[in-house]
């Protein structure tokens, strides 16, 4: 057993260039250190002055990531919790906009008693107790705190300040992220990037105790011996982690290498691995040959796949839990626009996937894959926005309802079917005003929603500030549309669905809860859906999917 009294921290820090995978890195490790029976948790430093991720581009950042506590943070959070299969807090996410918010206000509330405000050691000091009380507030063994941004950046300087005085009074184990690039016309890996890399490390009174190394191939001898020699370090705690086809993999390959022996080690922790735990992750993560499925996904930000990342990820488990092997085919929704036509697009997807979005870019595209969705009887999954332009489509082209549109494209259509909130209304401020984390719903027996996730009360995470319309509720119904889900007071709807084939909305984002141990029921549903039909579908050529797949890849 180890001492509880001693307080330990993993740092992990990036070099060379933003990218490189330090989120999944750090998600493998409190992984890997999980399956020793250790409480462990991860925290994110980001330097952007931002108070939270919710007022960023995902084409530029990435996608937006929701916790239950309605948090709006960095796309990592989605890596940690995916992985560590629980729900993490908003308080495990720092930026430069919360700290300085923070110093500010408790610079004009007086607290500094006429000092003068610096970032070293007023910024440092508030750090470093933050990090201190989460660890403390959690009853944690170990914290992993991941430095967002490159070293010798000056968004993250403070901070690399912060944790070099927190090991001065902490055990703390530094981990170096680097990428080691290999020139195809040389044929040799090169170090001296990592090399001038550990040096600026050094120069601010950072020793890494490990260097993990990107590489598109294992890391050869020579390359390691060489980043060894610079660094201080044994070439034992020089760690290969190249790149695999399976992120889910990353933990045990950690093991595999030894790493996880040395870094408990390293934090003076002699636990012993789970192997049931361990293989419980094992037997989740592993894919089986079954059911090849080609899922179209037509959305607003597919030039950046990590637009939506969550999406992805929660397709790839519905896919593992249901044996079928999922190829996203990403549709820039402008696409079925422009294409006059937007079926033939269509015409090899065993399901079609409406994600969430904001603005009117993209719009009638999405509509035209919804329509083409119903009439096909092809499955369809419409998250968010997703749900709101399937409530649209068929308020158009099965109720009639010309005109039908949501007030956040059109303020004069003539029949809302989607309006903003009565509360959202006069709200000027952006940031955190949304339908923000985890609400509470009540589904209908008998539905798609209802079979999927097996009970009428459920929770899913939300982002979003535009409702279904009530006063469309019957005409709607009266046509077909089936209202199976809505929050707890009756107020809001949560979930829509046709009756004539597999078509479901939902208001929410349950690709936020997936996880590899823990998959999103409507997302299983939704692929149990597509390999149905798969199967039935006389048409359905195998031939045209492994073409999609090509040109996805």
């Amino acid at each position: 057993m180890h001492d509880k009294t001693e307080e330990r921290y993993i740092v992990v820090l990036g070099s060379l260039l933003s990218g490189i995978g330090k989120g999944l890195v750090s998600a493998s490790i409190t992984k890997m250190l999980s399956f020793y029976g250790l409480n462990v948790a991860p925290m994110k430093f980001d330097g952007y002055l931002n108070y939270d991720c919710g007022t960023m581009n995902p084409l530029k950042h990435g996608e937006v990531f929701v916790l239950d506590d309605k948090s709006e943070v960095d796309m990592d959070f989605g890596t940690y919790e995916r992985f560590l299969n629980k729900s993490l807090s908003g308080s495990l996410s720092l930026t430069g906009g919360k700290l300085f918010s923070e110093i500010i206000t408790k610079e004009r509330r007086g607290d500094y008693l006429g000092s003068d405000v610096q970032i070293i050691p007023h910024m440092t000091n508030l750090i470093v107790e933050r990090v201190r009380k989460t660890y403390k507030d959690n009853n944690l063994d170990v914290l992993l705190i991941e430095v967002g941004g490159t070293v010798g950046d000056i968004e993250n300087s403070y901070f690399i300040e912060a944790m070099r005085e927190l090991a001065l009074t902490a055990k703390v184990v530094f981990i170096d992220i680097t990428y080691i690039p290999e020139l195809g016309v040389v044929g040799e890996q090169k170090t001296k990037p990592t090399q001038l890399a550990l040096r600026s490390l050094m120069q601010v009174g950072i020793q890494p105790d490990f260097i993990i190394t990107r590489s598109d191939k294992k890391l050869g001898d020579k390359a390691r011996n060489k980043i060894a020699l610079f660094a201080n370090l044994k070439e034992d705690n020089i760690i290969d982690n190249k790149d695999v086809d399976n992120i889910y993999e990353v933990p045990e390959h950690l093991i595999k290498n030894g790493f996880s022996g040395k870094l408990m080690h390293a934090l003076d922790l002699d636990s012993e691995i789970d192997n049931s735990k361990f293989q419980k992750w094992k037997d989740a993560t592993s894919k089986s040959p079954g059911s090849r499925l080609n899922i179209a996904v037509v959305g607003k930000y597919v030039d950046l796949k990590d637009s939506y990342t969550s999406i992805r990820e929660a397709l790839s488990h519905a896919g593992t839990a249901s044996r079928a092997d999922v190829f996203i085919d990403w549709i820039e929704a402008e696409e079925l626009e422009a294409l006059e036509d937007f079926r033939s697009r269509l015409n090899s997807a065993d399901g079609v996937l409406v994600p969430g979005g904001f603005g009117n870019r993209g719009i009638e595209g999405m509509i035209n894959a919804i329509t083409y969705a119903r009439e096909s009887k092809t499955p369809y999954l419409g998250i968010c926005l997703g749900m709101q332009l399937m409530a649209i489509e068929f308020a158009r082209n099965v109720a009639l309802l010309s005109g039908a549109n949501s007030s956040e494209f059109d303020s004069n259509a003539k029949h809302k079917i989607i309006d903003i909130m009565d509360s959202q209304r006069f709200i000027s401020e952006k940031g955190g005003t949304m339908r923000l984390g985890s609400w509470d719903a009540i589904l209908k027996p008998s539905t798609l929603a209802f079979e999927a996730y097996g009970t009428s009360n459920i929770a899913e995470r939300h982002r979003h500030r535009y409702e279904f319309n009530n006063a469309y509720k019957d005409t709607l119904q009266a046509h077909g549309l089936t209202i199976s889900g809505t929050s707890a007071d009756g107020m809001l709807v949560e979930f829509i669905e046709w009756r004539d084939g597999y078509g479901i909305g939902t208001q929410a984002h349950p690709e936020l809860k997936s996880r590899p141990e823990a998959p999103s029921p409507l997302f299983v549903s939704f692929i149990e859906a597509a390999i149905k039909r798969s199967k039935s579908d006389p048409n359905d050529s195998l031939s045209v999917r492994q073409n999609a797949q090509h040109k996805q890849q």
